[in-house]
């Protein structure tokens, strides 16, 4: 998934930000392990990176991500992807916290 920033007249930032299976699916890309491939040949190859999963910028360890999915080994990087992203989409439609939930209500 991906959104855009907010406007602003610096053309240096991104275009959108990345976030969820978008972010991990070019970390993926980028990686130097063949499909199919267990659990903790990604970890150990990608490191235990912190992944964003919303747009606010929070992050969950990739390791703790693969430990939601009942999967111990995946056979394309697309039944990876498929696997983590409910686990992506519970991470971001979890409560935040009573800061957080009070900022969303301020119109500006």
């Amino acid at each position: 998934m991906g959104v855009r920033p907010p406007a602003n007249d610096d053309l240096s930032e991104p275009e959108s930000v990345e976030f969820g299976i978008a972010a991990l699916d070019g970390t993926l890309s980028e990686a130097d392990f063949s499909f199919p491939v267990d659990r903790e040949t990604v970890v150990a190859e990608l490191g235990d990176q912190s992944v964003p999963y919303d747009a606010a910028g929070r992050t969950v360890q990739l390791a703790n991500a693969l430990d939601e999915v009942d999967r111990d080994r995946f056979e394309s990087k697309q039944e990876l992807l498929d696997e983590l992203y409910p686990v992506f989409e519970d991470l971001r439609s979890s409560p935040r916290g009573l800061l957080s939930q009070l900022r969303s209500l301020v119109p500006f």
